[in-house]
């Protein structure tokens, strides 16, 4: 694996873990500072040098990555912890959007995700793959909300938890489910079928 990518894992699974320990943590301040330097990392690590990374970025990705650098600046010059509580659910905002700019100008998110293994996917494919981006899109709306009511609600430790462990538990629940429905309903029924 090279090292950007490496990199780029590392700082994508860094997340979670800043948000779970966020409850041992006096100061927001320094949360803040650590999900600025998390999120402008993996846009670095992503696709090679910072300038072609950047260009790159859609106009959704440009407004989700300034929404969360301003939401993350926030946190650090006012030492906010309600601002702080407020970052995972605009993360999951940021997520529907990017997903959901995609449902109107494809392809699709898990179309592209697709096209990495079959360039050129069959029109069945593409129909499945607008359907689970629809998928994402209401749990991320949905987790967006449910990320909000925990900020206002729960103790620290509670919404810790949640928003560090749980959701992402949630996730990849959906991830796993996703993948073992195409392996086991969606691509035996197409093989008898006769579709490629």
């Amino acid at each position: 694996m090279q090292p950007r990518r490496v990199l780029r894992v590392a700082a994508s699974l860094a997340y979670p873990v800043v948000i779970l320990c966020v409850w041992r943590w006096v100061s927001p301040r320094y949360v803040g500072a650590l999900l600025f330097a998390l999120l402008w990392l993996q846009r670095w690590a992503g696709t090679g040098a910072l300038a072609a990374s950047l260009r790159k970025l859609s106009r959704v990705d440009w407004t989700v990555a300034g929404v969360l650098s301003c939401a993350s600046a926030a946190v650090v010059l006012t030492d906010s912890e309600q601002l702080m509580r407020l970052y995972p659910s605009l993360v999951n905002l940021g997520l529907l959007a990017v997903f959901g700019a995609t449902l109107v100008k494809g392809p699709t998110m898990i179309e592209k995700f697709a096209r990495i293994s079959r360039p050129d996917p069959a029109p069945h494919i593409i129909r499945y793959t607008r359907r689970v981006t629809q998928i994402w899109c209401v749990f991320f709306a949905a987790n967006t909300v449910f990320s909000v009511y925990t900020a206002l609600n729960w103790s620290r430790e509670a919404w810790s938890l949640y928003n560090g462990a749980v959701a992402y538990v949630l996730c990849g629940t959906l991830l796993i489910g996703e993948f073992a429905w195409r392996k086991c309903v969606m691509e035996p029924r197409a093989a008898r079928q006769g579709i490629a």
